[in-house]
């Protein structure tokens, strides 16, 4: 009896043979296969699309331009149809995003790469992109678990945000200086990461001191892992960055002379307003404030304006300054007394609602303190205690 081959056998059982594809995709093809996959990838883990707007990830409004690109370009739409399991490509959803959604993919990953060369962008303005590949290999370098005890560090990263907003701190690329210890801040796959605890150093195989860390995370995770592997995964994120520690500079002048240029003046309200509560604390309630112009120029007309709880005012101290970013120093303040700042709803001269800011629930004494310290440098992760009412350092 004959042998049959495969062939044979399966044409005498009539089963068709299916011919092997291969698919021949140009780079550009590939890029656009790959990206797309990404965005699925995102879909898979978090169950919905990327969204534009004001997300805490960028890689998501990233995605979701790429996404609103890729459903626009017919040739995309056909490329991409046999590997939309998901129906991507077929979802009408209402955007609201800048003019990068006319770009095709290469040009809006070209924009990016544009950007990320780009040293003198700040991080803070939330240029800077990476691929998917690069995310992943950051998150892995060891397993991320919840932090029972973030609500302990939740401070330390809001005042890290706001200096970083406020210019008293900076992004620096990762590089230049390697060092990591105690309380130095990164930004890591664009979350910012604290190193709480670095254990004692010992050599690593290849030589170079290495040391046990206990990092934790914006988003409230915390992993175990070894310096080494931190310093590899900023170096691998071409937007890793090194906060500064705070630099205040030199915010007043020691002597005052002819040649003194003023930039500013701080100054310390207190309200004559009849709202009960600031009736029942008002030997405590003050507004903090910075001005480059007259501050009686500025109160004149207080009892007509929201800003000044549509009350006149009495000014409890004044502050001259000299050679300073004013913006800079009002953050300065407001961040140190934000556990003391009290929210109050007042109408305004046309009934609307308002809430005014800068107003704060603190001695004057102590306002006198953090002035001090300021001027000597030593305001450095201090904060507001309203428990004590007085300044403590953050641990």
């Amino acid at each position: 009896m004959t042998r049959l081959s495969d062939d044979d056998l399966l044409d005498e059982l009539g089963v068709e043979k299916e011919k092997v594809k291969t698919n021949s995709y140009s780079s550009r093809e590939e890029h656009i296969i790959a990206g797309f996959k990404e965005i699925q990838g995102f879909v898979e883990r978090y169950e919905r699309l990327p969204q534009h707007g004001e997300v805490d990830e960028v890689f998501e409004r990233m995605y979701a331009v790429r996404l609103d690109s890729l459903r626009a370009q017919e040739e995309c739409r056909a490329l991409l149809s046999s590997l939309d399991y998901q129906g991507l490509l077929n979802k009408n959803e209402v955007s609201t995003t800048d003019s990068k959604e006319t770009m095709d993919d290469d040009d809006l990953l070209s924009e990016l790469e544009d950007r990320d060369n780009n040293s003198d962008i700040d991080i803070s303005e939330l240029n800077h992109v990476r691929s998917q590949t690069e995310i992943k290999a950051a998150e892995e370098i060891a397993k991320r678990e919840k932090c029972s005890e973030f609500s302990r560090f939740q401070p330390l990263f809001d005042k890290a945000e706001y200096e970083l907003s406020t210019g008293v701190r900076q992004a620096r690329p990762f590089g230049k200086d390697t060092s990591v210890n105690t309380g130095n801040f990164f930004i890591l796959g664009g979350q910012l990461v604290y190193v709480a605890e670095k254990g004692e150093e010992f050599k690593a195989p290849n030589g170079q001191p290495d040391a046990r860390l206990r990092v934790i995370y914006s988003n409230g995770t915390e992993n175990n892992l070894l310096l080494r592997s931190l310093q590899r995964a900023l170096y691998k994120d071409e937007v890793g960055r090194r906060l500064t520690d705070p630099d205040l500079g030199s915010f007043f002048s020691a002597t005052w002379d002819e040649e003194d240029i003023e930039s500013g003046t701080i100054y310390v309200l207190r309200s004559f307003s009849n709202h009960p509560f600031v009736i029942e604390h008002r030997e405590l309630i003050h507004k903090i404030g910075v001005t480059g112009g007259k501050l009686e120029t500025r109160i004149a007309n207080a009892k007509n304006d929201a800003t000044y709880l549509m009350a006149d005012v009495e000014v409890i101290a004044t502050y001259k300054l000299a050679g300073i970013k004013r913006t800079k120093l009002e953050g300065i303040l407001h961040r140190i007394f934000t556990p003391a700042h009290i929210d109050l709803t007042i109408l305004d001269r046309f009934g609307h609602p308002v809430h005014p800011k800068e107003w704060f629930l603190v001695p004057i004494h102590v306002i006198d303190e953090a002035v001090e310290r300021i001027m000597d440098g030593s305001i450095t992760n201090v904060v507001y205690d309203p428990k004590t009412a007085s300044l403590v350092h953050l641990a």
